[in-house]
């Protein structure tokens, strides 16, 4: 069977992918496409922290701007360790853009201008929802006692959660006074 761009791989070459794992095979079906779409939302996430670090602008620019390089640089570093646990668990994992954007559930943003507020607000509803999906998925592996992927995802809530605080309190107007 031809493996051209696009073409599909029969199933004994799929088997030279095949990693070993004591989990069963509902275990790595069900955890590996989890995983595989929350890997897309964080592609997802990455390409609109830096589509807003590439044009946000203002008062607040120099802030924002290196607030969304650093968050969406801690956002890719995730992207190869959860690609990596698929391949772990003996599954096959993303493989194009247009993979990326079947499996998403965030939306991107094609605005030719946003608000620099209403980026903040965005991405902290965006980290919000990928905190509820890596949830979802920590509860999956703990029904099937997947402790590697559980701890990968426990951290990774952690700078999630820290990401949207961030983007929260820069959001944030303020109302003080200086006397």
């Amino acid at each position: 069977m031809r493996k051209a761009s696009g073409q599909t791989v029969g199933s004994k070459d799929q088997s030279r992918l095949a990693a070993p794992t004591d989990l069963g095979e509902d275990a790595r079906t069900s955890i590996t496409t989890a995983v595989n779409t929350l890997l897309a939302d964080t592609f997802s996430l990455y390409m609109k922290t830096k589509n807003f670090h590439w044009h946000v602008s203002g008062p607040h620019f120099r802030d924002y701007h290196l607030l969304f390089d650093d968050q969406a640089n801690q956002i890719f570093e995730m992207t190869d360790s959860l690609a990596e646990r698929v391949r772990k668990l003996g599954g096959t994992t993303l493989r194009s853009i247009s993979h990326i954007a079947k499996l998403q559930r965030s939306s991107d943003n094609n605005a030719e201008y946003v608000d620099p507020q209403d980026m903040l607000i965005e991405l902290g509803e965006d980290n919000r929802q990928l905190i509820a999906n890596m949830r979802q998925a920590h509860k999956l592996c703990d029904e099937h006692h997947d402790i590697g992927t559980a701890s990968l995802l426990e951290e990774y809530v952690d700078e999630a959660e820290k990401r949207s605080w961030f983007l929260f309190e820069a959001s944030r107007t303020s109302k003080l006074t200086h006397h």
